[in-house]
């Protein structure tokens, strides 16, 4: 597992871009970073990740997401077109950091607003793309064409699921969580179809941001307090970890909204 993290040295609520970000719920800073650091040491003790770091730059206190930065996947770095402009200069930050690191890069048109792994992740064989909130679905034809895989488009329905990761976590092959309210009655057939083992979150663990969790083989890393899942979790064989990440959770992120896969 290799993984690209960015220290929360700038990260707060200064702007309002989704349900659960309120500049009068400001963050505290010192429990971020230890939060952040706990994540981190988790990650490379229990999954024995590899993690590399892109350095956080003032004025982009979402830059600590890295899963919307793009997406890396056999060499290749699809930059995300971030739909709201207070986000767009987190890209050219992850363009040069990828291409300083020998990924070939690839942008794509304007109009075709993508925000990474956020938006895009892999269950076994099939890929899975989020849109209508923040990314649109004209992206994910171009993010094929560049991959050169079929992507399984699903529409998100709720603002406070907003990104495909928020609300869909793959396990391994077959096998996933997902938050059922979050998709549209068509996105849920396409998962059911294609997912035989696909575990329902209940409410008060989503909203604790259950699917957004780190997965490597059957070690799970998630936000403290999803106790409805993790108990079923840990009746199909996993292993959870859990670790305090509400201090992000402010932004409307945690766990895996933390990493990005390098593929």
């Amino acid at each position: 597992m290799h993984l690209l993290m960015c220290s929360p040295d700038y990260y707060g609520i200064e702007y309002e871009i989704n349900p659960w970000m309120s500049r009068d719920r400001q963050s505290d800073r010192q429990r971020a970073q230890e939060q952040w650091d706990g994540l981190y040491r988790l990650l490379k003790s229990q999954l024995a990740a590899e993690i590399e770091i892109i350095e956080p730059q003032a004025a982009l206190p979402d830059m600590v997401f890295t899963a919307n930065g793009g997406l890396a996947w056999n060499g290749k770095f699809i930059v995300s077109n971030f739909r709201h402009a207070v986000r767009r200069a987190e890209s050219k930050r992850h363009e040069l950091w990828f291409k300083d690191h020998g990924y070939s890069i690839h942008r794509l048109p304007e109009d075709c607003v993508f925000e990474g792994e956020g938006d895009l992740l892999r269950c076994g064989r099939f890929w899975f793309a989020g849109y209508h909130i923040r990314s649109d679905i004209q992206s994910h034809q171009k993010v094929a064409e560049i991959l050169q895989q079929e992507i399984l488009s699903l529409e998100l329905v709720s603002d406070w699921f907003y990104h495909l990761d928020t609300c869909f976590c793959p396990l391994g092959e077959g096998k996933a969580v997902y938050c059922p309210d979050a998709f549209d009655s068509y996105a849920r057939t396409v998962l059911e179809h294609h997912i035989p083992e696909l575990i329902p979150v209940v409410s008060s663990d989503a909203e604790r941001f259950a699917c957004n969790a780190i997965v490597r083989e059957n070690k799970i890393v998630m936000n403290e307090g999803c106790r409805a899942i993790r108990e079923r979790l840990e009746e199909l064989g996993f292993t959870v970890l859990e670790t305090p990440l509400d201090e992000f959770i402010k932004a409307g992120g945690s766990a895996k909204c933390l990493v990005l896969n390098l593929g």
